[in-house]
């Protein structure tokens, strides 16, 4: 029989303490091989100091208990997968915070994040469109467009995506009516993503599976600045000055393959897992979102849309149909056609917005309550696509 190892021998050697040896037996995260039946005092084989050293090296990663413990029970393969996966879930949640930091770091310095003075304010043009695909039976894309706030989200297929995806644009409308300032429009925008997070949870607690996740891609304006929200795999294309620009970041694990040079774009559009998010809402409030800050300039025009159209659009194309003379509407019913004569194999959600010279700034509540008005009653309207919410 092999000799047993008293816990402070055990804990040196796993590099753990005797307090986190208590937790984790406690927890039954790793159970002592022998317990005295008078002092309480744990002894350990030496077989476990391998589990017990993954355990270590897992906490100093900063993964939760309970994650730990799944990775601790899987194969060595598997537990590999799930321990990138885990880091590339940290590494997009570092990158977010700090674009959010650095964003702070310019507003509070006066460093390009002030708010122009101007004598007017721009508007926008607008419209919203989304179909399912010819070979889907259901749409869980959600597209809207108002005067203040641009959406799109996509939920995940089966009980609850549909809903999640409704909950997390209506979040968000209320945004269209709330009086906000430039500076803290950010902010604002942050609570809204929150809201739809708690909306998000109720709808999980309904479904059998207790899941519910959707995309969420937003702007919001305030004057000649907006916010972006962004998380999933939608996305949100500045079109300016005759170049495209995708503004956000897939929260997908394709992108991240991509990211760390282990796959191409173009393999990516045809790789099995293409679909497979690491980052969304699912109302656990275990993700974050990308914020960020953008300055509205007339002739700019955006795009918003669900990953079922660039998914056979390529960005050319998408620039192209962009860049012709018809307005929001006409560009948005071009993009559904090009998805659907690429076959369409998802639905296709997207909206398009175009930067307008807008009304002097001392009307700019009289035109913004009108647009508020105008919104509402919109809403319904799918069937043509002009501000409000398709699905």
């Amino acid at each position: 029989m092999r000799e047993l190892l008293t816990i402070g021998t055990f804990a040196r050697a796993a590099r753990l303490s005797p307090k986190a040896l208590r937790l984790y037996d406690e927890l039954g995260l790793l159970r002592p091989a022998a317990v005295d039946g008078e002092s309480g005092y744990r002894y350990y084989d030496p077989a476990q100091l391998e589990r017990a050293r993954l355990i270590a090296w897992l906490r100093r990663l900063g993964m939760p208990l309970a994650r730990v413990r799944q990775v601790c029970d899987l194969p060595a393969p598997d537990a590999a997968e799930e321990v990138a996966a885990y880091w590339r879930h940290v590494t997009a949640e570092t990158e977010a915070r700090g674009r959010l930091a650095a964003f702070l770091v310019d507003h509070l310095s006066g460093r390009g994040s002030a708010v122009k003075d101007t004598t007017t304010t721009p508007g926008i043009r607008y419209a919203a469109r989304s179909e399912p695909g010819p070979v889907r039976t259901s749409n869980e894309d959600i597209a809207y467009a108002g005067e203040r706030l641009l959406a799109v989200a996509d939920g995940m297929r089966g009980p609850g995506g549909d809903r999640a995806a409704a909950a997390a644009v209506d979040a968000l409308t209320r945004l269209r009516t709330l009086s906000v300032p430039a500076e803290d429009l950010l902010g604002a925008l942050a609570d809204a993503v929150g809201d739809a997070e708690r909306a998000i949870r109720d709808i999980a607690a309904s479904t059998p599976s207790g899941e519910a996740v959707t995309t969420l891609t937003a702007l919001v304006w305030s004057g000649s600045r907006l916010a972006l929200a962004h998380i999933g795999d939608s996305r949100a294309y500045l079109f300016r000055d005759g170049g495209l620009f995708q503004i956000t970041h897939d929260h997908s694990y394709v992108q991240s393959l991509i990211d760390e040079g282990r796959l191409t774009p173009e393999e990516a559009v045809s790789h099995p897992r293409r679909s497979l998010l690491v980052r969304a809402l699912t109302g656990t409030g275990s993700s974050l979102p990308d914020l960020s800050m953008h300055e509205a300039v007339p002739g700019d025009r955006y795009l918003l849309c669900s990953d079922g159209l660039p998914g056979v659009v390529p960005a050319g194309v998408l620039r192209e149909t962009l860049a012709g003379p018809g307005g929001p509407q006409q560009v948005a019913d071009e993009l559904i056609d090009l998805a659907y004569a690429a076959g369409a194999p998802d639905n296709v959600a997207c909206v398009v917005a175009e930067v307008v010279a807008g009304a002097p700034a001392d009307t700019a509540a009289d035109a913004a309550a009108d647009a508020t008005a105008d919104a509402v009653a919109a809403e319904g309207s799918a069937a043509t696509g002009d501000g409000g919410a398709a699905r």
